[in-house]
């Protein structure tokens, strides 16, 4: 069974910058697209970034030229570089992949912008 681990989570002020990265384990046979989702306290959850196998992204409209995802996939892993954070950026991350053609979660990553 497949599972992802995120971390680099924190606290962190207006401006600042983390990377959050997010490791795919267990019995994998095929990776494809992976992706970065979030949820703000009362609000959706929403699509934040998404990477193929092959390197082609896409970004949400309100993280687009601050946020940068990438991944390695000799090490399962992908990442997830946010630059000049706002307090709106406040939300759990969720890493997502098709993992052996099933949709895999991870449990989510708390990333807190604040002064």
């Amino acid at each position: 069974q497949a599972q992802l681990v995120e971390s680099g989570g924190g606290l962190v002020q207006p401006g600042g910058s983390l990377r959050l990265s997010c490791a795919a384990s267990g019995s994998i046979f095929t990776i494809t697209a992976m992706n970065w989702h979030r949820q703000g306290s009362g609000k959706q959850r929403e699509l934040v970034a998404g990477i193929t196998y092959g390197g082609d992204t896409n970004y949400a409209h309100s993280v687009k030229g601050r946020f940068t995802i990438s991944r390695d996939n000799a090490k399962n892993t992908v990442y997830l570089q946010m630059n000049s954070l706002k307090p709106e950026d406040t939300a759990v991350y969720y890493c997502n992949a098709r993992i052996n053609f099933r949709d895999v979660w991870g449990q989510g990553t708390q990333v807190t912008v604040s002064s």
